[in-house]
């Protein structure tokens, strides 16, 4: 398992900033916040609450914007639709939302990284 920090630096091509705050509520339960910002000015602000004892995240939102703070997409898994068969997981688009496994903050960078990197070549 990495640390929140040795995965943001494996992004460090992408990520110009970061700000990352942790609180912990005992040695296995922890309350993770953070902001990063991308070459591009876009930026994600991510929180996790995870108890590392079992390796879990209660609480989770990958938040993701564009240069001029509109939604591209966030994760969470806050326990509101129900519909969704993946509940209480779920990602918000700018035209909706969808069903989607819970991702971890890896999973989150690639999708942008690969976001990104889709914008340069256009």
């Amino acid at each position: 398992m990495h640390t929140i920090e040795h995965t943001i630096g494996v992004f460090n091509r992408i990520v110009v900033q970061k700000t990352l705050q942790k609180k912990f509520y005992s040695a296995y339960r922890a309350y993770i916040t953070g902001e990063l910002i991308f070459g591009d000015n876009s930026r994600l602000i991510f929180l996790e609450v995870k108890d590392s004892e079992i390796l879990t995240k209660d609480k989770y939102s990958y938040h993701y914007m564009d240069s001029g703070d509109n939604l591209v997409f966030r994760y969470d898994n806050a326990k509101h639709h129900h519909e969704i068969g993946s509940f209480p997981h779920h990602k918000h688009l700018p035209d909706g939302v969808i069903g989607c496994a819970e991702p971890c903050l890896e999973d989150v960078l690639y999708e942008i990284e690969e976001m990104i990197s889709k914008f340069k070549k256009l």
